[in-house]
């Protein structure tokens, strides 16, 4: 019922082709390497092969293959574990038909997308781990809307403040996270888990290209 639903839903895009489907991870990376497609939706609680395993052989055997982890429950530790098997993108079932598409073009693309309720959790992490990492209530704001692509004037625009003003938190999130970059930042915030928890705010987060080893 939950493959029906989710071919339904990417069938009404005429950009998206569903080349194949399956029941266990093991069939997922047999398919994986007959059919070679763009992207695979992954369901990370799959019988014969979980698809924790599945996802790091696909990822593995064929690095061109972008692979989008779908589950039922936002766990801090099964999507650090979906991270570390290859997951480009997180997202969970209960997402909206519009997500669910702009998600797998996205991975398509080359984009890391994770459900806004996975940064917010990585977010919470952080903020409650003290210490140098400790992030404002805004700083962490800004974080999230830097991990869904958006630009600073775009994050002014929404918070109602100035462009200057978003540059000085960016640069402030960089120094408490000890990064150098955009995408190093929100990769830092998924390596804790920042963004496994709230999904960010019920949409998606884009991220160039792959960063979690940034």
């Amino acid at each position: 019922m939950v493959r029906q639903g989710l071919r339904d839903f990417l069938s009404l895009d005429g950009d998206i082709a569903v080349a194949g489907e399956t029941t266990n991870g093991r069939e997922a990376v047999r398919l994986a390497r007959e059919l070679s497609p763009d992207v695979v939706l992954m369901d990370l609680m799959l019988p014969v092969m979980d698809g924790i395993e599945a996802t790091e052989q696909i990822r593995e055997e064929l690095p061109e293959v972008r692979v989008v982890a779908l589950t039922s429950a936002l766990d801090g530790g099964i999507v650090m574990a979906a991270v570390r098997a290859g997951a480009t993108g997180f997202l969970l079932k209960n997402a909206e038909a519009d997500e669910l598409r702009h998600a797998v073009k996205a991975a398509a693309a080359g984009k890391t997308y994770v459900s806004s309720a996975a940064v917010a959790r990585l977010v919470d992490q952080v903020n409650g781990a003290g210490g140098p990492e400790r992030l404002t209530e805004r700083e962490s704001e800004v974080l999230v809307m830097l991990a869904r692509g958006k630009a600073n004037k775009e994050i002014a625009r929404e918070l109602g403040i100035g462009q200057q003003t978003v540059k000085t938190y960016v640069s402030h999130i960089f120094d408490k996270l000890g990064v150098h970059s955009r995408t190093q930042a929100v990769a830092h915030a998924l390596r804790l888990g920042l963004v496994p928890s709230g999904e960010l705010a019920q949409g998606l987060v884009a991220v160039d290209d792959y960063p979690w080893s940034a």
